[in-house]
């Protein structure tokens, strides 16, 4: 069978599709978002996560480092990152827990074990399996086969994707996916470029696409402040939408910081124009509205992050 990436398993999912849901998280994503709630996902390796508050200054991490990425400070464990494998190492020695190892490679045979163990609550919700990240179709045979396998056992399927994958792989995809979760960002392609490091054209056809197609889709836009929020790109965003065949709903995602302290844990630069702010609830109000007058049907949970 085929192995792939992963960094979490979440149970008992309720906002990431139909019913209650097993929601697991592929590493490795195209976008560089810079309000990615988990850019831990974003490198395709294992990243090794540093807890300051939980480390004692043994030194055994130090020690045992292969390639001598570790060096200790007073003020802790410091990591040059150009030397680091991410081979966990220092994770397995720590003895206080401060280091993590974020991410591990899983065969499609142990990853269908998890998930069938959650089958009684996907058959009383209604609910399912979904494959998020990071960027499921970034491992696009691996999806293919864990997607395959839930077939088999008659759960449902949702991919959770930011629609930049080749059209090829997409459409193999989409014939094995009950429903995608579909992200919409930035509409205009430069801007789009500019702040996630990758061109929009490719998403956008790719949208055009399932729905011509006729498959089960809901768009997903993260309502981020100074970035996505502006009223040219939510009308450019309504505009976009209107044109498609049998319009999907829409569910607006409201900003929160979750990812300040991540960057901070894992060492990473706090990507420029992030800065923790929050829309208020007239605000995301106003978003909605901007949707729905040109006749699309939003969605907006006060909890859900972007």
């Amino acid at each position: 069978m085929k192995s792939g990436t992963i960094f979490d398993i979440k149970r008992y999912a309720v906002h990431d599709g139909p019913g209650i849901r097993t929601t697991v998280f592929f590493k490795g994503c195209p976008l560089r978002c810079p309000w990615c709630h988990n850019p831990e996902s974003q490198s395709s390796s294992p990243t090794v996560l540093y807890r300051h508050n939980l480390c004692v200054a043994c030194g055994r991490c130090v020690e045992a480092c292969p390639k001598g990425a570790l060096r200790l400070t007073e003020s802790g464990v410091v990591r040059d990152f150009a030397l680091c494998s991410g081979c966990g190492t220092c994770t397995e020695v720590c003895p206080s827990g401060a280091m993590e190892r974020v991410g591990r490679w899983i065969s499609c045979e142990e990853l269908i074990a998890e998930i069938e163990r959650d089958v009684p609550f996907f058959d009383e919700s209604g609910g399912g399996v979904t494959f998020s990240g990071g960027e499921p179709l970034a491992q696009p045979e691996f999806l293919t086969e864990m997607l395959d396998l839930c077939a088999e056992r008659e759960i449902h399927r949702t991919v959770d994707t930011c629609g930049f994958a080749d059209p090829k792989i997409l459409a193999t995809i989409a014939g094995k996916t009950d429903l995608f979760l579909f992200d919409i960002k930035i509409i205009d392609p430069e801007l789009h470029r500019k702040i996630t490091g990758q061109d929009n054209g490719r998403i956008m056809e790719n949208l055009r696409w399932l729905c011509e197609k006729e498959y089960q889709v809901e768009v997903r836009i993260p309502v981020i402040p100074a970035m996505t929020d502006g009223r040219d790109n939510i009308e450019a965003a309504a505009a976009f939408l209107c044109s498609l065949v049998n319009p999907p709903t829409v569910r607006l995602l409201p900003f929160h910081r979750t990812a300040l302290e991540k960057y901070k844990r894992f060492g990473m630069e706090v990507p420029s124009g992030y800065d923790g702010k929050q829309l208020s609830e007239i605000d995301m109000q106003g978003v909605a509205r901007l949707l729905e007058i040109r006749g699309l049907s939003v969605i907006y949970e006060k909890r859900r992050i972007a």
